[in-house]
């Protein structure tokens, strides 16, 4: 089942944390969602929203604490998980990207589940994501030639930093990619409106910026883009995670911090069920 649409959009700023959903979700469905055993995924409409304007706040950043409370959510939501749709083929290929930091070994539980589901879930094969986008993903981008050529187009998975590489792998080859899937991952900005815009400094992220908006502007994504987003990220600006340019661009919001993203319940069946589209 495809998340719930939102009744109407909302427009808040980068610092305001959520303050709930719309009349049609009671008390009791905020309950059940909160603990994992209903989901709180819903599309999310781009109309209204405004432009990122920097890093998450304080506030947002301090709720990354709270990510290993994902795994209770995890454990709960068991039947909900496995009601996902099968692979749409015997031995799909799936290859997942971990985010900046992140070893490959991070995101074994979400391929785990997905070869529950029938699919080839692979990791990236290069380890610890190190933050060399550019040579990330050209060395992504020979081995989806490599994996294409064995089993046909490739669906791409990408959380954080891995989502804006896996964008970039399917923006320059579009025919060997059969679909993008991203959780928390800076669209806008490049590290603009993520806390890592104070390491990098104004300068350097401006110019990503700039990088990044023209590419998008010039080359969109042609493939189904699926944009999973949380306004509780407090890593990633949820703003900056809006795709306004891929024309087959999906966007779907859960209640999730960033780090926490990698075991919730709702981002891994969301990504079952983008991936059952084929």
């Amino acid at each position: 089942m495809d998340p719930i649409p939102l009744t109407r959009p909302c427009v808040r700023t980068d610092a305001a944390p959520p303050r709930g959903y719309p009349p049609t979700v009671t008390a009791t469905s905020a309950l059940t969602g909160f603990l994992g055993t209903s989901s709180t995924a819903r599309s999310l409409d781009l109309t209204g929203h405004s432009l990122p304007s920097g890093p998450p706040g304080l506030r947002l950043a301090m709720s990354e604490l709270t990510a290993p409370a994902q795994a209770y959510r995890l454990a709960l939501a068991r039947r909900r998980l496995r009601s996902a749709p099968p692979a749409p083929g015997p031995g799909s290929l799936v290859i997942d990207v971990p985010g900046w930091g992140a070893p490959e070994s991070l995101t074994a539980p979400l391929r785990g589940y997905l070869r529950s589901l029938g699919y080839d879930a692979r990791g990236w094969g290069f380890g610890r994501n190190r933050g060399d986008v550019r040579g990330d993903v050209r060395r992504l981008e020979r081995h989806v030639v490599s994996q294409a050529d064995q089993h046909g187009p490739v669906s791409l998975v990408g959380w954080s930093l891995g989502g804006v590489i896996v964008r970039e792998v399917a923006r320059r080859r579009p025919d060997l990619t059969s679909q993008v899937v991203t959780f928390g991952s800076p669209i806008v900005g490049g590290t603009a409106h993520t806390v890592g815009a104070r390491v990098t400094g104004q300068p350097a992220s401006r110019q990503l910026e700039v990088y990044v908006e023209r590419r998008d502007r010039e080359r969109p994504i042609t493939v189904p883009v699926t944009v999973i987003l949380s306004r509780r990220d407090g890593v990633v600006s949820w703003l900056s995670c809006l795709d306004h340019h891929s024309p087959l661009a999906e966007h779907v919001e859960v209640r999730s911090t960033h780090l926490g993203m990698v075991l919730d319940p709702d981002v891994w069946l969301t990504i079952a069920q983008r991936l059952a589209r084929g």
